[in-house]
């Protein structure tokens, strides 16, 4: 039997370019990326395991520079009894100019290279690890096709960076059914960043830190046991933050104060302080209330680590007085139709409302 951990899609280095918060928390956030990727090697000295796999998408190469690789170095140096296995990914190709080749690494150490899935084999485990690292941003072929485990006396196990879940993908199409007949014991992907297991023995880690708003829920690695017949792998969460998307429905009834409330009781405060959020508002609001979106960011500062507020909201109608002014044109038309529906009804006034502010807009337009 052997331990194992099992992650990837650490990203270190992102700039954050494309997020929808600031620089200023992209920096504490890229520092968070390398915090939790020391968390990750300190787990793995303290629970004593055999193997580390690192799959792909370490680093981001467009940022990355040969004092970030020692960097990486180093840490990786603390765990001198793990044999760590690192198989590249689509951020970071192993071409000859690789910030990987520009250093010198530890024994213990070992990186595939990308003329092909090859493998290593451990004696002591009786363990083969096999693998393959990209060595350009896009890879579509088969490389499946010709491979053949000839021992299966041995634990076998694939490490490799790709993508199961489309097999129209340009990041390494996998076939799914291809892989299961292969025989390996364990498969450990990455380029996925929802952690998920495709079956027992077939798993994505995700990225142990969600990089964005694309990536809410819970993060972290893969770990726990393999030997023949017997995996015993599964998810432990790692991640220092985690992005969050809420809802909350609004009523005309409620006064700026009702919705403030509704916004600050949200989460706990252990949450709400070290979590990213993004919360919509949805329903009707009394239409005489503004929901200023700087006001509430400002009054909500020392209660969110980070919150955007999202205003879905339409504002209440004065259904008679719109008739009025519009007795003989569609607007009316609409509301008097509707009438005829239940408006007590809230997905039928939903309707109502989000077509008057349709036709409304047309109309100031106009």
């Amino acid at each position: 039997m052997i331990k194992c951990m099992h992650t990837g899609d650490l990203h270190l280095g992102s700039q954050f370019e494309n997020a929808s918060f600031d620089s200023s928390y992209g920096r504490q956030r890229r520092l968070e990326l390398w915090e939790t990727f020391e968390r990750i090697i300190d787990r793995a000295i303290e629970n004593k395991v055999d193997f580390l796999f690192i799959v792909g998408d370490l680093y981001e190469e467009k940022y990355f520079n040969v004092g970030d690789i020692k960097r990486v170095r180093d840490i990786l140096k603390k765990a001198v009894d793990i044999n760590i296995i690192i198989s590249t990914g689509n951020h970071d190709p192993l071409r000859k100019d690789s910030l990987y080749n520009t250093i010198d690494w530890p024994e213990n150490v070992y990186i595939f290279q990308s003329k092909g899935i090859s493998s290593i084999e451990f004696k002591k485990y009786n363990t083969v690890i096999w693998g393959y690292s990209w060595d350009k941003k896009e890879e579509k072929k088969d490389i499946f096709e010709d491979l053949f485990i000839e021992d299966t006396s041995k634990i076998n196990i694939l490490a490799i960076h790709g993508d199961v879940l489309n097999k129209f993908s340009s990041y390494l199409p996998i076939d799914k059914n291809k892989l299961k007949s292969k025989g390996f014991d364990y498969i450990a992907l990455g380029h996925i960043h929802k952690p998920q297991f495709i079956s027992n023995n077939i798993s994505y880690c995700g990225s142990p830190e969600p990089l964005d708003f694309g990536e809410a829920g819970v993060h972290g690695i893969v770990e726990g046991t393999i030997e023949k017949g017997n995996v015993c792998m599964s998810f432990f969460p790692i991640s220092k933050r985690s992005f969050i998307i809420k809802e909350i429905n609004i009523s005309e009834t409620m006064t700026q104060k009702d919705i403030l409330s509704k916004i600050m009781n949200l989460d706990n405060a252990f949450m709400r302080e070290n979590n990213l959020y993004r919360i919509f508002l949805n329903g009707v609001r009394d239409r005489d209330i503004n929901i200023d979106m700087d006001d509430l960011k400002e009054m909500l500062r020392n209660e969110y680590y980070y919150v955007e507020i999202i205003d879905n909201t339409i504002p209440d109608y004065d259904l008679g007085k719109l008739l009025i002014q519009n007795k003989n044109n569609i607007i009316g038309m609409f509301i008097e139709e509707m009438k005829k529906n239940d408006l007590e009804n809230e997905i039928v006034k939903a309707a109502l409302y989000a077509g008057l502010e349709v036709l409304l807009d047309e109309k100031v337009m106009k």
